[in-house]
Order: structure tokens, then C-alpha cells, then sequence
């Protein structure tokens, strides 16, 4: 139960970012827009905070995301040995699992300590979505394993 609730939770808070990260674009093209004496739209835009604001936001709750996810392959894996016998078996989910904690990891890294700011950080941020998404989707229904639906007749 604790596992699947915290890699819930985690899931969120990823969408969340991935929305934040998505405006942060949208909103750092707006502005540049601006600067540059062009049309200041998309309008709605104007009630979304800074591109810097919104990043800032973004690496902090990713920050705490990416702890929870931590959490839930280390739940997930107690869970294994206790279920299955064994901490860890490459099952597809798992290591896709891994693949987000890696991307997640990278963007954090990158953020803190290589200066990886404004676009790149966003798209760092949209790519680790994107693996979660596909995580969730993709695998859970085609790639057949322990966490698996593929096979389940419809």
C-alpha cells in the first residue's frame, strides 16, 4: 500500500512540474516576445508567474518528487523480495522505474551543480514525464511482466 501511494504521490507532484515546465516555456518565449517590442500573448499568460518563478518552483517540488521516488523503488523493492523472493528481477516496470529515477537524478544534478537553467532544465524535466507517462501507459499494457497488464484479455 505504501509503495503504490507514494508512487502516486510522486506522479503527481512529476505533473505538476511537467505543467510547471511546459508554461516556464511557453511563458520564456512570452517574455522574450516582450522584450523585443512584439505582442505580449499568448494572453492568458499574463496570469502565470515568471519563467524564473515558475523553474525555480518547478526544481524545488522535482526535488521533492524525486525523494518519494526514491522511496518507491526502495518500498518496491522490499516489496519484491517479500512477494517474489528477490529485490530486484529486471522486470520491464522495474527498470523503467529506474529509467525515471536516472532522468530525474540527471535533472537535479544538472540543475545544482552544472548551471543546466531555463530551457534545458524544462525540457530535462518534460523528457522524465514523458519516461513516467510511458511507464504507466506503454508498459503496464504491451511489455508483459510481474507489474504487467499485457495478456489480460480486454
Amino acid at each position: 500500500v505504501i509503495h503504490v501511494s507514494i508512487a502516486v504521490l510522486a506522479s503527481a507532484l512529476f505533473t505538476l512540474t511537467f505543467s510547471m515546465s511546459v508554461l516556464q516555456l511557453l511563458q520564456h518565449r512570452r517574455e522574450a516576445r516582450i522584450r523585443t517590442g512584439g505582442p505580449a500573448r499568448p494572453a492568458f499568460l499574463q496570469l502565470v508567474p515568471s519563467a524564473l518563478s515558475l523553474e525555480n518552483w518547478s526544481y524545488r517540488i522535482n526535488a521533492v518528487g524525486f525523494v518519494m521516488w526514491t522511496f518507491t523503488l526502495i518500498a518496491g523493492a522490499i516489496w519484491a523480495e517479500q512477494a517474489w523472493g528477490r529485490y530486484w528481477g529486471w522486470d520491464t516496470k522495474e527498470v523503467w522505474t529506474f529509467v525515471i529515477w536516472v532522468i530525474y537524478a540527471g535533472y537535479l544534478h544538472a540543475r545544482a551543480t552544472r548551471g543546466w537553467t531555463g530551457e534545458r532544465a524544462a525540457w530535462l524535466s518534460i523528457i522524465g514525464f514523458a519516461a513516467l507517462v510511458f511507464n504507466f501507459t506503454i508498459v503496464n499494457t504491451y511489455f508483459p511482466g510481474l507489474h504487467s497488464y499485457a495478456g489480460i484479455p480486454e
